[in-house]
């Protein structure tokens, strides 16, 4: 109720409304804020990684639960932040293709924004800390360094989503680094072939990305938000998505082939579906793109599960 209270609506016409009609438009918008739809992409390294873990024995419940909270609420965080940056530099607009963003249409003030990004960060870094016991005092920094970029993918001199680094960003901090400090925190050491389970999952969280880039070309080049797709071009950016779906079941191999059987097959399903994706990415526009956001989390989450399957079972 606390952000309830503090993002108290900039609408006048929501002040002649009855007190629970504005703290269900409130509630709303928070949870549209924080873009559940999205979180699959730190919610499957953790529990790819601690897949992995199970697989060689070494699965320890607590480090991977304290991984999956501090990784869901930075994501949160970043999400929070990426709509008050966006609002602070203009690139968000009450009309804009993408869904609402709740600054940018009045129903949380900016400073309300800021202090929950700030607040949820803090206690991302808070659950983070007791990591520690598992992996050493380096993961401070580490997870310094994590927060970090939490905040400079939108926010900072330098943005990083800006300037065409976005993909990168995503790459390592919803592939490289949660995959495998979540296995290292279980383990104690680092393998080959969780670095490669690692890159699959974050070219699959690349392609969340791009759905959104992809549908905000027009709106970000105008901003002078020089994504990726921007950069390069829709088809550039179709064609990627194309890539980075069939390269990651390629990259995860040890899954499915280290021991021969009905585990080769299980690629063919998420290709199907991830092609079927790819298809409808081509033939819509605009706001017929919002579905396939969800579409590619999910898309991201079904490789997580089938990747589960092939190490646990």
């Amino acid at each position: 109720m606390f952000f309830v209270c503090l993002s108290y609506p900039i609408s006048l016409s929501l002040y002649s409304q009855p007190i629970f009609i504005v703290a269900r438009i409130m509630i709303k918008a928070w949870l549209e804020a924080a873009r559940p739809r999205t979180l699959p992409a730190s919610a499957a390294p953790v529990i790819a990684a601690t897949a992995y873990a199970a697989h060689d024995g070494l699965l320890q419940w607590t480090p991977a639960l304290l991984c999956l909270l501090f990784a869901l609420l930075a994501q949160i965080a970043s999400n929070l932040g990426n709509d008050y940056f966006d609002f602070k530099k203009g690139t968000d607009r009450p009309n804009r293709t993408g869904p609402q963003r709740a600054v940018a249409s009045g129903l949380i003030s900016p400073r309300a924004m800021l202090v929950a990004t700030i607040t949820v960060l803090a206690v991302a870094c808070i659950i983070g800390l007791g990591l520690v016991y598992y992996g050493g005092w380096w993961l401070i920094p580490t997870g310094a360094c994590i927060a970090l970029f939490a905040l400079a993918y939108s926010a900072g001199p330098y943005p990083l989503s800006y300037h065409g680094l976005g993909d990168l960003t995503v790459f390592v901090f919803f592939g490289l680094v949660p995959v495998n400090l979540t296995y290292y925190v279980q383990a104690g050491f680092f393998t080959i072939p969780v670095l490669l389970g690692s890159i699959s999952i974050g070219l699959l969280s690349i392609n969340i990305l791009l759905i959104n880039n992809y549908r905000d070309m027009e709106e970000d080049a105008a901003n002078n938000k020089n994504t990726t797709v921007v950069l390069f071009g829709r088809r550039f950016a179709a064609n990627w998505y194309l890539l980075n779906g069939i390269a990651a079941p390629l990259f995860a191999w040890h899954a499915w082939w280290s021991i021969p059987g009905w585990r080769t097959l299980l690629p063919l399903i998420y290709l199907v579906v991830h092609i079927a994706t790819y298809c409808a990415l081509k033939s819509r526009k605009g706001t017929a793109l919002n579905p396939l956001l969800g579409r590619t989390a999910a898309n991201l989450l079904l490789f997580t599960v089938l990747l589960v399957i092939a190490l646990t079972l």
